[in-house]
């Protein structure tokens, strides 16, 4: 895991996470923004799962390894499945959906965080 990466990704999250919100409140559909927010989101996530998968045997405790491989296939979907369920549903709580895979997002990439420190001491 890249630890820069980790926290771009966690602060693209929490500024989507905002912007959703806003949306949800102010009953507006997805947009260009949203879309780009989820997209750099998306891409960061996708290295982040190569760099862990490829490192993963450094983790030595099977849970742990099995948490991490689990979480860095999961956040790969979650961008992908939070847009296109905006793209379907044409109501406010789409964006409440975007806002709540975002913070799903910026939880899980700090919990990979946190086991890939672990495992590299």
């Amino acid at each position: 895991m890249i630890s820069a990466l980790t926290w771009a990704i966690v602060a693209l999250s929490a500024l989507l996470m905002i912007v959703a919100g806003v949306y949800a409140l102010r009953d507006r559909l997805l947009d260009d923004l949203v879309l780009g927010l989820a997209a750099l989101i998306e891409l960061g996530v996708i290295v982040q799962t190569i760099k862990g998968l490829i490192g993963m045997g450094a983790i030595g405790d099977g849970d742990e390894r099995a948490t991490f491989a689990a979480y860095l296939v999961t956040l790969v979907v979650v961008p992908i499945g939070t847009g296109f369920l905006a793209l379907k549903e044409k109501t406010r709580w789409a964006m409440g959906a975007v806002a709540v895979g975002a913070f799903a997002v910026a939880v899980m990439t700090i919990r990979c965080q946190q086991i890939w420190d672990v495992a590299r001491g």
